[in-house]
C-alpha cells in the first residue's frame, strides 16, 4: 500500500476494532441472555477503554490512530495533519464504524433475536441519553470531546515509555466515561456513532425499532464543537 492508503486502512481497520469491543461490551451487558447481561455501567466504561487501548495498538503503527473525526478536526487544526486528509480520514473511521457494528451484531446474533427492548438494542449501537436537551445534550458532548482532544494534544507534550500511549489514551476514556459520560452516553466521535447508527438502520434486527435519527446531530457537533475548543486552549498554552 502506498503511505496515504495504508494510513486511511489503518483508520479504517482501527476504528473497526474500537466499535467491535466497545460496542461489543456493551451489546454483552444489554442483551438477552448474555453472560454478562446486567453487569452494569462500570463493565460499560472498562470495556471501552479497552476498546480504545487495543484499537490504537492496531492503528498506531501504521498511522497517527485518530478513529474519530473530532480528533482528527482537532490535530488539523494545530497543524498536526493535513486538511486534505481531514475528509477522507473522517470517511475510513466511518466505515470502520459500520463494519465494526456489523461484526457486534454477527457476535450476539442469537442474542439480538431474544431481545425485545428497542432502546436497549439501539444502545448495542448508537447513543442516547434518558433526558432529552438539546443544549445540555450539546454540552455534554462538547465537554466531553474537549478532555479527550486537549488531554490527547498535552500527551503529545509529555514522553512516555515505549509502547504505554495507548495505555494512558484508553486510562483517559475510562475517566471520561465514568465521570462524564452518564449524561448522553458519551459518544465523543462522531464515526463512534454515526457509523453503528448507519449499521443499525441498514441490519435486518427483530424489534430493532427506530434509529432516532433525530438525535444523531448531537454526537456529531458536539464532539467537533469540543475539539475546535481544546485546539484553540493548545494554540493558546503552546
Amino acid at each position: 500500500m502506498t503511505g496515504n492508503t495504508l494510513t486511511l486502512f489503518s483508520e479504517f481497520l482501527g476504528t473497526m476494532f474500537l466499535i467491535l469491543l466497545g460496542n461489543g461490551v456493551v451489546a454483552a451487558v444489554s442483551l438477552k441472555k448474555s453472560k454478562a447481561e446486567g453487569a452494569g455501567w462500570v463493565a460499560i466504561t472498562m470495556g471501552w477503554g479497552a476498546a480504545v487501548t487495543l484499537a490504537v495498538y492496531v492503528s498506531g503503527f501504521m498511522g497517527p490512530a485518530h478513529l474519530n473525526p473530532a480528533v482528527t478536526l482537532g490535530f488539523a487544526i494545530i497543524g498536526d495533519l493535513e486538511w486534505a486528509m481531514v475528509v477522507p480520514f473522517i470517511l475510513a473511521q466511518t466505515a470502520g464504524g459500520i463494519a465494526g457494528a456489523v461484526l457486534v451484531w454477527l457476535t450476539y446474533l442469537v442474542h439480538y433475536k431474544e431481545t425485545t427492548d428497542q432502546a436497549a438494542i439501539l444502545g448495542t449501537f448508537a447513543t442516547g441519553t434518558e433526558i432529552r436537551d438539546n443544549t445540555a445534550n450539546i454540552l455534554s458532548e462538547t465537554i466531553g470531546t474537549f478532555v479527550l482532544v486537549f488531554v490527547l494534544m498535552i500527551f503529545g507534550e509529555n514522553t512516555f515509555s515505549e509502547g504505554l500511549n495507548p495505555l494512558v489514551v484508553g486510562i483517559l476514556i475510562l475517566s471520561i466515561g465514568l465521570s462524564l459520560g452518564g449524561s448522553t452516553g458519551y459518544a465523543i466521535n462522531p464515526a463512534r456513532d454515526l457509523g453503528p447508527r448507519i449499521a443499525h438502520q441498514l441490519l435486518p434486527i427483530k424489534h430493532k425499532g427506530d434509529s432516532k435519527w433525530e438525535y444523531s446531530w448531537i454526537p456529531i457537533v458536539g464532539p467537533m464543537l469540543g475539539a475546535v475548543a481544546a485546539a484553540a486552549l493548545y494554540m493558546v498554552i503552546l
